[in-house]
């Protein structure tokens, strides 16, 4: 009640400034803006020209190539064995694509275990190809010859003297279309807990990666991109109907935030 009474005081001390007020109270009526302030603010809206928050208008999305298709998640058991590791992405690729899947996806560092130590052994020069991308091939030829789209997770990348995490999307006719390098890398210590830093053996991606495909346009992200929106907002502002993050959550935060973040996006 004594904030209350406080309030109305302060009102009517400034409707009526010719009101008894304490000296303390003159003050605080002292620094506030003058009454002639106050109606130039209160006239400001009539001037105010909300169309023109939107200049340049916003972007025509495209229209999406489907209006239905099937999609598939393929869930992987990684082992320290590359080529029985592809061998198993290859079988699960074609068993989503005999059950009518258009776009399929494979999960982060599917060829290998995912660890600082593991990463330089199992990396793949992409710009190469043949044998110094074995993962790259197969997914390649597999997309081609089953005619279909796929995200390809994302599996280690050198490149010169780097190293990134980086998630290759194929066309339909086996071509990649495009490729990411994760932007955001996992460094995390929780005491007692997990403690990781990617940051000690890859290098961060530095650009947001849209593709146009057979089943649309997909903005792409590799798992902890999914904590930053701006990212989500900057595809959707291109004009993206579909957003992929592959990702290989661990268990300690993971259940914490993993589906909550994929319905915020």
């Amino acid at each position: 009640m004594r904030a209350a009474a406080t309030s109305t005081s302060t009102a009517a001390a400034l409707l009526a400034p010719r009101l008894t007020c304490s000296a303390s109270r003159a003050r605080l009526l002292s620094s506030r803006p003058p009454l002639r302030r106050i109606s130039v603010m209160a006239a400001a809206p009539s001037s105010f020209r909300p169309e023109e928050a939107r200049s340049p208008p916003a972007l025509e999305l495209p229209t999406p190539p489907l209006s239905k298709f099937k999609v598939a998640l393929c869930q992987l058991s990684v082992t320290a064995d590359k080529a029985r590791n592809i061998s198993h992405a290859r079988a699960a690729i074609e068993a989503a694509a005999a059950k009518g899947a258009k776009l399929v996806l494979l999960p982060e560092i599917w060829n290998g275990p995912y660890s600082n130590d593991s990463f330089p052994e199992y990396a793949e020069d992409i710009e190469a190809g043949g044998d110094a991308a074995p993962s790259f091939s197969m997914m390649s030829e597999v997309a081609r010859s089953l005619q279909i789209t796929l995200v390809g997770g994302s599996i280690a990348e050198r490149s010169n003297n780097n190293l990134y995490n980086t998630c290759c999307i194929f066309g339909s006719d086996g071509k990649l279309k495009g490729k990411h390098r994760k932007i955001h890398l996992f460094d995390i210590d929780i005491p007692g807990k997990i403690t990781f830093k990617e940051s000690k053996t890859l290098t961060a991606g530095q650009n947001p990666t849209v593709v146009d495909t057979d089943v649309g346009r997909i903005g792409i992200g590799i798992c902890y991109d999914i904590r930053f929106q701006e990212l989500a907002m900057l595809y959707a502002a291109r004009g993206a109907h579909l957003l992929c993050y592959p990702g290989a959550f661990n268990m300690t935060t993971g259940p914490l935030h993993w589906e909550l973040l994929q319905r915020a996006r």
